[in-house]
């Protein structure tokens, strides 16, 4: 008998420091007003939570909102001061938590989803 042993190597991904990058990434896209890169980092169907019960906008409608602010060179500066990351057991989806140093709010807190697709992770939820 010919035994023959097949081995797929998957690459090791590190999705907490991947998913940290990311958010990181996307609150500085933020603090230097570049819109292209913030919006970049979430996916095309993903929905966004402001402070205000009134703002639940999906990408297009934040963008949207958003834009004016980007234009001025100035939009919001947040900084996560403590985050907390968690992965679904497939490796697609992840939710976090994480509390927020901004310059105009004060304190605050963010939450969301976020879903590895096309080999990156985009932000799907946001509520801050």
């Amino acid at each position: 008998m010919l035994f023959v042993l097949m081995l797929t190597l998957v690459p090791r991904i590190d999705a907490q420091a991947d998913i940290t990058k990311v958010l990181d990434a996307w609150h500085l896209a933020a603090a230097k007003a570049d819109e292209t890169a913030y919006f970049g980092h979430m996916a095309e169907d993903s929905i966004y939570l402001g402070t205000d019960a009134s703002e639940r906008w999906n990408k297009a409608a934040f963008q949207k909102f958003a834009h004016p602010y980007f234009a001025k060179g100035k939009a919001w500066t947040f900084a996560a001061s403590r985050r907390s990351i968690m992965l679904a057991k497939d490796g697609q989806l992840a939710w976090f938590d994480e509390d927020l140093k901004t310059q105009n709010l004060g304190p605050a807190r963010g939450s969301g989803v976020l879903r590895h697709e096309g080999g990156v992770w985009k932000i799907v939820h946001y509520n801050l």
